[in-house]
């Protein structure tokens, strides 16, 4: 190698190797938000349940008072994750806060199907007894999607946070057969690899960071606890995360006014995603919440619950 060769090629290592270390770190900014479930029942807050139209029973928490509000979590997480989140909406609006079928105290009936978190929703409505404003985040906010498009009137405004929409080359689509994949180590006992799986091959952090995780996060273990739903997300996102436009079949129905969110500091295609949906649908605008990431439902709840506020309260206006 020529000494001129040596300094470009050093340069290039060190830019990779700088690459990798925010990737990490972001990596376990992302994971630790995900994880960090806390099981303290908000003051205030009264512990139900409502039958699914299966016979599954979905727990939730209900607090406050005013239009009712569903939040939908994302992927490994129960409503434990939103917990925060709900206390500051709980002043302005009826906050019923679930844990989604398979996690915390909801139960699961097979087989599953994205059809019946719907119907999980829906009964949510009903036992709000009103129409209601919907907000889903991550994986969650697809499903929140998914389940306005079915509902129509059942749901008076929504609001996506960073639904992973892929949508050109700004991030890897995902793998094919990790549904699959992911699905075979859960039934066979192997959560830790499952979790290991979704983390690394789903949301693309590296290997190392991973492990990492595993040893030193507190919330590992919660997260094992539900790596049998890791299919059920990957199940919901199926042909939003393929690097090609989104789906023009997927949302046909009468969605209410929808407001999709991402942090200002997030990846691109977080961005690019949310901007593709609002060109793709006639009632969703594209917004951003400023300084925040994809952890704000855990780590920034009072600017998230504010820009909430602000969109659901726009319907209350004459």
């Amino acid at each position: 190698m020529t000494e001129r060769r040596r300094p470009r090629r050093l340069l290039r290592w060190t830019i990779w190797i700088l690459g990798m270390v925010v990737t990490l770190l972001a990596g376990l900014w992302i994971a630790a938000a995900m994880a960090m479930n806390t099981d303290r029942v908000p003051a205030g807050a009264v512990e139900k349940h409502v039958i699914s139209r299966d016979g599954t029973a979905i727990a939730y928490e209900q607090a406050g008072s005013g239009p009712p509000i569903v939040l939908v979590a994302a992927a490994l997480s129960d409503r434990g994750a939103a917990r925060r989140l709900a206390e500051q909406l709980a002043g302005r609006f009826t906050v019923l806060n679930y844990d989604r079928r398979g996690r915390g105290r909801s139960t699961d009936t097979q087989p599953y199907s994205p059809q019946r978190e719907i119907e999980d929703v829906e009964a949510l409505i009903d036992a709000a007894g009103a129409p209601v404003f919907l907000f889903g985040s991550s994986s969650g906010a697809v499903l929140a999607l998914d389940a306005a498009n079915h509902l129509g009137s059942k749901i008076r405004r929504l609001f996506l946070y960073e639904p992973p929409f892929i949508v050109d080359n700004s991030w890897p689509p995902l793998q094919e057969g990790l549904t699959r994949e992911a699905a075979d180590l859960a039934a066979a006992g192997r959560r830790n690899e499952a979790v290991h799986l979704f983390f690394a091959q789903g949301m693309g952090i590296p290997g190392p960071a991973v492990t990492a995780m595993r040893y030193f996060m507190p919330g590992w273990s919660k997260m094992t606890g539900m790596a049998q739903t890791i299919p059920y997300d990957l199940s919901i996102v199926a042909g939003t995360q393929t690097g090609k436009p989104l789906p023009r079949d997927r949302w046909t129905g009468r969605i209410s006014p929808t407001l999709v969110v991402v942090g200002s500091k997030s990846e691109l295609f977080f961005h690019n995603g949310a901007r593709a949906l609002a060109g793709l649908l006639p009632n969703v605008r594209y917004g951003s919440l400023e300084g925040e990431d994809h952890s704000a439902v855990l780590f920034a709840p009072k600017q998230l619950a504010a820009k909430v506020e602000q969109f659901f309260v726009a319907a209350e206006q004459p």
